[in-house]
């Protein structure tokens, strides 16, 4: 899509796209395009049969079609409901509707007149910048793969009318870069494995230099030196190196003041090893990367947008395969940490992965904070379903901020217990800890596991093995990956961290 934004004018060749309340009420310049069209737009929308006969399940609109006295070929009147109390999140399902809307009829020159839309707590600005970023997360689309019956693409130009247009434009490329950085984790997390392998996101990773971010990657040789033994063992079955990302954004004024550190566990393709899963939805498996793919794409973020904050991004790259070398259940392994492991069932791999991810950062970094993200454990989403991702943390200020954000981004967080009687369960007879507990609460001895590997870093770790996908098309994203986490961190970030 290509934005424009321009003062309120008449455009010919255009379609237009005006607002009305729950009553049918025209909102903003919609009054005045009636008034010069003599009453003809608000004529057509108080029949109501012009709103039921295109009623949408999610929005309903009407289409006035030449309408008296304007140069417009066809006028869009879009419903609201009480938007006074819309959300930052009602206003990204707005302009993806807006979105589905327009694509829907094939329109290429479109005017969306934006004012007048009115939410306690939300500046006309901000109202506009998530329409838009609305309107480009659901217009995100990955077809370049398919060779039969593949539809040209044609530029979709939307001109934002509003007497604001110089502060939206200004903001816009705030906007640009949250869609980049969702774009570019969803790209990742939907390309097959046979392309997207541990190398492969590193490179992916290394691009970001480009925009200003530091990255180092450290191959299997330099891993082995440090003693990187737990995530190294997780890779072993495969022909595909492991790698670790290291991605490092200095944008506060002090560049020495502590970062901030997101780690993401990248197994980019997951069997469950020598503990192999089982065939039916194995090709979900895909996206184990998830977290990984949520990390680089918040670092193009925070780098497009030149945030004012210090932060380091950190992914283990592993594809978890069966093969001669491949780790057997009841090997016990060394993490770069020291601390010695028993792998029980190697199909809880990601664990392994960011043991040494995480002990990494702390110690090499020394970050004010730790947050990591993981398509964890399948527990998850018998506790949480598609709703909501699980929260597990030593800090309570942290976990509060992470749920904060999670609430305007509506990427929503659920707190889960950490305790010492849930850590006896990953004891092992033979090692320092085993990597599966003897219990049921599968996804907080997981969490326990982590918690091993942060000493006292304020840590949040974020299973998001039941929101990194969705099976049906939602209003700002397809089906396949939804790259939950990016918006929650970067605003997050934005909100506590930035510039302070």
């Amino acid at each position: 899509m290509d934005f424009q934004f321009k003062s309120i004018s008449i455009e010919k060749d255009h379609v237009g796209v005006v607002f009305c309340d729950s009553k049918n009420r025209l909102i903003g310049h919609g009054k005045k395009l009636d008034q010069i069209s003599k009453k003809a737009i608000s004529s057509v929308i108080n029949n109501d049969l012009s709103f039921q006969k295109r009623k949408s399940k999610s929005f309903d609109y009407a289409i006035v079609h030449a309408p008296n006295n304007l140069k417009l070929a066809k006028l869009y009147v879009f419903k609201l409901s009480d938007s006074s109390k819309y959300s930052f999140r009602d206003y990204q399902i707005l302009g993806g509707h807006l979105f589905s809307l327009i694509s829907f009829y094939q329109e290429d020159k479109v005017g969306l007149y934006l004012d007048g839309i009115v939410s306690k707590g939300i500046s006309a600005v901000n109202v506009a910048s998530e329409i838009i970023l609305g309107a480009l997360l659901a217009s995100y689309k990955f077809d370049k793969y398919k060779t039969v019956n593949k539809k040209e693409k044609k530029t979709l130009k939307v001109k934002i009318y509003s007497a604001n247009h110089a502060r939206i434009e200004k903001n816009y490329s705030n906007v640009v870069a949250i869609s980049e950085g969702v774009t570019l984790t969803r790209n990742l997390v939907t390309e097959p494995p046979n392309v997207m392998t541990p190398p492969e996101i590193a490179k992916n990773a290394a691009s970001l230099e480009k925009y200003g971010v530091e990255v180092t990657i450290l191959g299997e040789k330099e891993m082995t030196k440090l003693g990187m033994g737990s995530l190294l063992s997780v890779g072993r079955g495969s022909e595909h190196e492991s790698k670790l990302a290291i991605m490092r954004w200095s944008g506060h004024k002090n560049k020495k003041k502590k970062p901030i550190a997101f780690v993401g566990k990248g197994v980019s393709f997951d069997t469950g090893g020598v503990s192999l899963k089982p065939a039916n939805g194995m090709q979900e498996m895909k996206y184990d990367m998830g977290g990984s793919g949520v990390v680089v794409g918040l670092m193009k973020t925070l780098a497009l947008r030149k945030a004012k904050v210090n932060a380091i991004g950190v992914v283990g790259l592993v594809e978890n395969h069966i093969g001669n070398m491949a780790t057997r259940p009841s090997d016990v392994v060394t993490s770069y940490s020291g601390q010695t492991i028993e792998v029980l069932n190697t199909d809880a791999e990601g664990r392994l992965v960011l043991a040494d991810a995480l002990w990494y950062t702390q110690e090499q970094y020394k970050p004010e904070f730790m947050v990591n993200l993981a398509t964890l454990t399948g527990a998850i989403v018998v506790a949480l379903g598609n709703e909501y991702a699980g929260l597990f943390s030593n800090n309570d200020k942290l976990s509060k901020q992470l749920e904060d954000a999670g609430k305007i981004e509506d990427e929503k967080l659920w707190r889960f217990p950490l305790h010492k009687n849930f850590d006896k369960m990953i004891n092992s007879p033979i090692a320092d800890m085993q990597n599966i507990g003897t219990g049921h609460p599968g996804s907080i001895t997981a969490a326990q596991f982590l918690q091993r590997f942060v000493n006292k870093t304020p840590w949040a770790h974020l299973d998001i093995a039941g929101t990194t996908w969705t099976k049906s098309q939602l209003p700002t994203s397809p089906k396949g990956s939804t790259a939950f986490g990016v918006k929650l961190l970067n605003r997050f970030v934005n909100k506590y961290y930035e510039g302070k």
